[in-house]
C-alpha cells in the first residue's frame, strides 16, 4: 500500500480517466442486446459533433437510453465515493461515510414518503420524490446539527457521529412503519429503496453534474484543511483552522450531495465505505489526491456493478444496491483485514 501511493503521479490520473471511459463504453456496449462497440462509438461521435448517424445502429438504445444511465451511474458513484472520502477525513473514522450523519436515512424517508402518498410534480416523473428527497435531507441536517448543537456548542465529531446514528435508526423505523400502510406501492419503495437508475434520462444528469460541481468543489477546496483534521481538531485549530466552519460547509456539502444522490438512485450502500479505502491504497492519505482518486474509483466501480445488475440475470434486472453490498461487503472484510495484518 505504501509503494503504490508513493509512485503516484499525473500518470495515475491519466489511467483512471482511460478505465472511466472504458467502463463507460463497456456499459453501453453490453446489456439484453449487445452492441458493437465500433456501432456505439459512431453513435456517440456523430451525435457529438452533430453528423447523421449511419442506418442500422441502434441510435435510441445508445443515445436515449444507455447513455444517460450510464452517466447517471458515474456521477453518483463518483459523488458518494467523494462524501464517504470527505467525510472520513473529517469524523476521522475509516467506518464513516456519507450516510453517518444520518441525512441519506432522512432523504430516503422523504423519497418513501412520496412515492407512497403519490406526490409528483406536473410535467416530471419523478419530480415529486426527488423534491422531497432534498427536502428531508437539508431538514434531516438542520434537526441533526441542531441536536449536536444543543448538546454539545463545539459541535465535536463524537456528537454527530451519536446523533447522526440516532436519527438513522429512527427514520429506518418511520420508514418501515409507511411501508406497513403502503400496500399499494410496497414493490415499488422496496425497489427503490434497494438502489436503482433505471429510467433516469438526462435532465437526472444535468441535476448531478450541477450538484456535483458545486458541493463537489466545495468540498474538493477544503482538502488542505482536511489533512490538518487528520492530526485532530486541536492541533487543526492551531494551525489557523476555523474547525467549527469548516465543519460545518462540508457537512452541509456533503448532505446536499447525498440528498440530490438519493433523491435519484435510491440508497445505495458500501460506495462511500469502501471505495475511499481502495484510492487511499493508491494515493496515499493527502486529501489533495485522495478525494479526485475516490471519485474516479466510486465511479468506475458504480458503473461496473450496474453492468452486473443488468446483465448477471438477464433478462430480469437486479437492483444495483444489491451488487454493491455483496461486492462491498466482502471488499471491506478484505481490506479490514489487511490493514489489521499491516499493524
Amino acid at each position: 500500500m505504501k509503494k503504490l501511493s508513493e509512485h503516484f503521479s499525473w500518470r495515475t490520473y491519466v489511467l483512471f480517466v482511460a478505465l472511466l471511459i472504458g467502463a463507460m463504453l463497456l456499459c453501453i456496449c453490453v446489456g439484453s442486446v449487445s452492441i458493437p462497440l465500433g456501432d456505439t462509438v459512431t453513435a456517440l461521435w456523430n451525435s457529438l459533433w452533430g453528423l447523421e448517424i449511419p442506418t442500422g445502429i441502434s441510435k435510441n438504445i445508445i443515445l436515449n437510453v444507455r447513455l444517460p444511465r450510464v452517466l447517471n451511474v458515474a456521477l453518483v458513484g463518483a459523488a458518494l465515493s467523494l462524501c464517504g472520502a470527505a467525510m472520513q477525513g473529517l469524523l476521522r473514522n475509516p467506518l464513516a461515510d456519507g450516510s453517518t450523519l444520518g441525512v441519506s436515512s432522512g432523504a430516503s424517508l422523504g423519497a418513501v414518503l412520496a412515492l407512497a402518498l403519490g406526490v409528483t410534480i406536473p410535467g416530471t416523473t419523478y419530480g415529486g420524490t426527488m423534491v422531497m428527497a432534498m427536502l428531508f435531507a437539508f431538514l434531516s441536517l438542520v434537526a441533526i446539527l441542531g441536536l449536536a448543537y444543543a448538546l454539545d456548542r463545539s459541535l465535536s465529531t463524537n456528537s454527530i457521529i451519536l446523533i447522526g446514528v440516532i436519527f438513522s435508526m429512527f427514520a429506518s423505523s418511520v420508514i418501515n412503519l409507511v411501508i406497513s400502510f403502503a400496500e399499494d406501492h410496497i414493490k415499488s419503495i422496496t425497489f427503490w429503496t434497494m438502489g436503482s437508475l433505471s429510467g433516469t434520462n438526462f435532465s437526472h444528469s444535468r441535476i448531478l453534474a450541477l450538484a456535483l460541481l458545486i458541493c463537489g468543489g466545495i468540498i474538493l477546496r477544503y482538502a488542505r484543511e482536511l489533512n490538518a483534521f487528520a492530526i485532530g481538531e486541536d492541533n487543526a485549530r492551531h494551525i489557523g483552522v476555523n474547525v467549527k466552519r469548516v465543519k460545518l460547509i462540508i457537512l452541509i456539502a456533503v448532505s446536499v450531495l447525498i440528498g440530490v444522490c438519493v433523491s435519484i438512485s435510491g440508497t445505495i450502500s458500501f460506495v462511500g465505505l469502501v471505495m475511499p479505502h481502495m484510492a487511499r491504497m493508491i494515493t496515499g492519505p493527502n486529501h489533495k489526491r485522495l478525494l479526485p482518486s475516490a471519485m474516479f474509483s466510486g465511479a468506475i466501480f458504480l458503473l461496473l456493478a450496474d453492468l452486473v445488475a443488468r446483465t448477471i440475470l438477464r433478462p430480469i434486472e437486479l437492483s444495483i444496491g444489491v451488487v454493491t453490498s455483496l461486492v462491498g461487503a466482502v471488499a471491506f472484510i478484505i481490506i479490514f483485514y489487511r490493514t489489521r495484518k499491516a499493524r
